[in-house]
């Protein structure tokens, strides 16, 4: 599931819950309505996947 994944992204990064919603949904609630039931279109799901995946790898880069 996409908000399982998406919590383990944010125990990983120390990244608030809405800054990530803001960055990879443009929507600061995201992550707050994905745990309250929401299910994203798959092109939602697909942008934010890469944005994890984009996050991670310019940190680790770093």
């Amino acid at each position: 599931m996409l908000i399982t994944r998406i919590e383990r992204f944010l125990r990983e990064t120390g990244m608030p819950w809405t800054k990530f919603g803001r960055l990879a949904a443009h929507d600061p609630r995201f992550v707050q309505d994905l745990r309250n039931g929401r299910s994203p279109r798959a092109a939602t799901e697909k942008r934010v996947e890469h944005f994890m995946n984009i996050y991670r790898k310019d940190t680790h880069a770093a």
